[in-house]
């Protein structure tokens, strides 16, 4: 396949997403979701993805304390690990993170039901029983998942700082004092709303591509499986995408906000 034709099928692809995306906005404002649905979809988003996201948390935490340790203590500067972790969690891992395996576990999901419904015609029979698809499918789906994929970034943020104190303070013996006073100094509020901020961007991202996938999803067995691949794939490069500008847009508007807030770590 030529060049070209890999970038016209991309940009159909994104323009489909965002028709996707848009039709799907003006159900959820026009009209609430059945609050069944709603609530059943945030128990499979958020309940059943907490001990997942709370165990890459801790785990991440941890290998954060192990890598960064070495490094700073030959520079005599361990006791400011406290302020690299948890910015590093808080900031960027946690809300990365937690939405990466939300998409794994929630968007393959959720790309395998829609698609399964589509090939066994599901979804034209509630078109039949006068039921729009995009506000009693992917309405409830979308909202579970940018309500739920922040506080699972908030979990994500809590297990990982936990994690990387548990190392760095009981493994290498640095003073916890030191540890948590650094911690608070240099995460504030705002590190935190931005990783906020992020997660809902991820959970719309995850929720809008992975419920087109199913929703156009190719007959057969393949043809599903495909779609759950592909809504990982995309929902994965969607979120890496979204990151660095959300970070770079953050990062400007909190340096024209506060100019001269942000202390020097080292």
């Amino acid at each position: 396949m030529a060049l070209g034709d890999v970038a016209y099928n991309g940009l159909c692809g994104l323009g489909d997403v965002t028709i996707f995306a848009g039709r799907t906005l003006g159900w959820m404002i026009r009209r609430r979701p059945a609050q069944g649905t709603l609530l059943g979809n945030c128990y499979l988003v958020g309940v059943r993805s907490v001990p997942v996201v709370a165990i890459t948390g801790m785990f991440i935490g941890m290998v954060l304390g192990v890598q960064t340790y070495s490094e700073l203590h030959n520079l005599g500067l361990e006791t400011r690990l406290g302020a690299l972790i948890n910015v590093s969690v808080v900031r960027e891992l946690g809300p990365v993170l937690a939405a990466t395996m939300i998409a794994g576990r929630i968007g393959t999901a959720m790309a395998a039901e829609l698609g399964t419904m589509r090939v066994t015609e599901q979804v034209d029979a509630l078109t039949c029983l006068g039921l729009n698809p995009l506000h009693y499918l992917v309405v409830p789906r979308l909202l579970a998942c940018v309500l739920l994929i922040p506080l699972l970034a908030v979990l994500a943020d809590f297990m990982g700082i936990m994690g990387g104190a548990l190392i760095v303070t009981k493994i290498y013996h640095v003073e916890s004092h030191f540890y948590w006073t650094h911690a608070r100094e240099f995460v504030g509020v705002w590190d935190i709303s931005t990783g906020l901020v992020k997660s809902v961007f991820f959970g719309a991202a995850i929720a809008i591509i992975s419920c087109h996938r199913g929703m156009n999803c190719q007959a057969g067995a393949e043809g599903v499986g495909r779609a759950a691949t592909e809504a990982f794939v995309a929902s994965f490069i969607a979120i890496l995408v979204q990151d660095f500008f959300l970070a770079l847009f953050l990062d400007q508007l909190h340096t024209r906000l506060w100019p001269n807030a942000i202390p020097k770590l080292f």
